[in-house]
């Protein structure tokens, strides 16, 4: 059996926080493999680790002095030290770092700082190897995930190394430039490093109990979900859902290997299993409700639109042309409406009305604004009848009104569109009939 333990911001904060790690590391012999984060906010109105980076180097990339903003990052990480006590020291990075600052490394060296600290430290802790991801994690030229060229380089490297301690979120380029993965890129480094280790599970600790099926900022207390796919959490994860880094997912896939979502304070809980397949039924029809507001919809009307071949193209093109990508495309005979995101539109709404006239020619174009969409998503839907139904009755006792509804193929989600200031009453409402009420 072998694990590989991947760990967030939040359970890597404080000294108090890694000796919850520690433990929990050394209760499974089998997480072999760690991936540490930068230490995040240890209460609520504290910065982030990678955010001091960030302001620390944009004063030295602007040539002001940032030797005291340096300090105070490491502070941070002294504090951490003693509080383990540990007998480390990290005088020589913070050394090699203002240097590198100096020498305007760039920002991507700066935010990775902190993870590649936080790795030293969790090593020394826990007494494993530490491997530097910018040696075993690299990117192309343009800057993509060198996927094939990892995956040899790190399962080589592993298969002689029983227990190590991998920083996440950053890799380098083939000039040996650090690069990094988009923020939360820690979640992306440990689905890496599990599948180069063919591990038998990927568990990934955060500061919650597992993926819940609605945001608690919305719903008071929201059920937890037991186990979820990944076409499952993919749809989730698109439409706002933010517990795990949703390009995670691809690298673990790939080998079949299960994440398991766990809680760094509760580690009694079972939290979340993410798989690629399961005959376990949901507990509920549903396995979770995720939603974005910001969207309009343009409307394009044209009789006989159906029978002209290439309409849809040509309408698309006039977003294409201006750098639009599109949401959802419901038609109907004689009807097409685009939904694509507000702000990315708004600025160029008039290029593309004129270009949706030049190249489709339709008889009239309404854009209405202000809209959400809502996912609701659970592969029990497929064997339910009504599942709609039940989604349009609850809507419609909550006084809501549906602007657009989209089942895909898979008839695995159901994407409904409100306005703005139905969301959450609408969220609530689906919550309600399925979770709380269940009829």
């Amino acid at each position: 059996m072998s694990k590989v333990v991947k760990f967030g911001g939040s359970s890597l904060a404080s000294a108090e926080q890694f000796k919850k790690v520690g433990d929990i590391v050394r209760a499974d012999e089998s997480r072999r493999y760690v991936v540490p984060s930068a230490p995040g906010k240890r209460f609520k109105d504290d910065t982030k680790v990678t955010d001091m980076l960030y302001a620390c180097y944009d004063l030295a990339g602007s040539d002001r002095d940032f030797k005291k903003a340096l300090a105070e990052i490491a502070d941070r990480f002294q504090e951490i030290i003693d509080g383990l006590k540990l007998k480390l020291s990290l005088n020589d990075e913070f050394k090699t770092i203002e240097k590198n600052f100096k020498e305007k490394a760039g920002r991507d060296y700066a935010a990775s700082r902190g993870e590649y600290l936080n790795g030293i430290i969790m090593a020394a802790y826990l007494g494993y190897e530490f491997i530097d991801a910018a040696t075993v994690i690299f990117f192309d030229a343009d800057g993509s995930f060198d996927a094939e060229r990892t995956d040899q380089v790190l399962s080589e490297k592993l298969s002689h190394c029983e227990r190590a301690v991998v920083p996440g979120f950053y890799g380098s380029m083939p000039d040996g430039a650090v690069k990094t993965f988009s923020r939360g890129g820690s979640d992306i480094t440990g689905s890496i490093v599990a599948k180069a280790a063919q591990a038998d599970v990927y568990e990934n600790w955060t500061d919650v109990s597992g993926i819940l099926i609605a945001d608690p900022g919305i719903i008071d207390n929201p059920r937890g979900i037991e186990i979820i796919t990944y076409r499952e959490l993919r749809e989730l994860a698109y439409m706002g859902f933010n517990v795990l880094h949703e390009d995670a997912i691809f690298p673990v896939r790939q080998r079949g290997i299960p994440i398991n979502i766990r809680n760094t304070n509760a580690p009694g809980d079972n939290g979340t299993w993410i798989v690629g397949s399961t005959c376990q039924k949901s507990k509920y029809v549903i396995t979770g409700i995720a939603g974005k507001r910001g969207f309009c919809a343009i409307n394009i009307e044209k009789d006989m639109m159906n029978a002209e071949i290439g309409f849809g193209r040509k309408v698309l093109q006039a977003f294409e042309e201006y750098g639009i990508s599109f949401e959802h495309v419901p038609s109907g005979i004689d009807t097409m409406t685009v939904f694509v995101h507000q702000d990315e539109f708004m600025h160029k709404e008039q290029k593309v009305v004129a270009g949706l006239h030049r190249l489709a020619h339709p008889d009239s174009i309404e854009i209405e604004s202000d809209l959400a969409l809502i996912a609701v998503v659970g592969r029990g839907m497929k064997s339910t009848r009504g599942t709609a139904g039940r989604i349009f009755s609850a809507l419609a006792h909550a006084n809501v009104n549906v602007k657009m509804i989209d089942q895909g193929s898979s008839e695995l989600n159901i994407i409904i569109g409100v306005a703005d200031d139905d969301f959450e009453t609408a969220i609530k409402a689906i919550y309600d009939i399925f979770v709380i009420t269940r009829l």
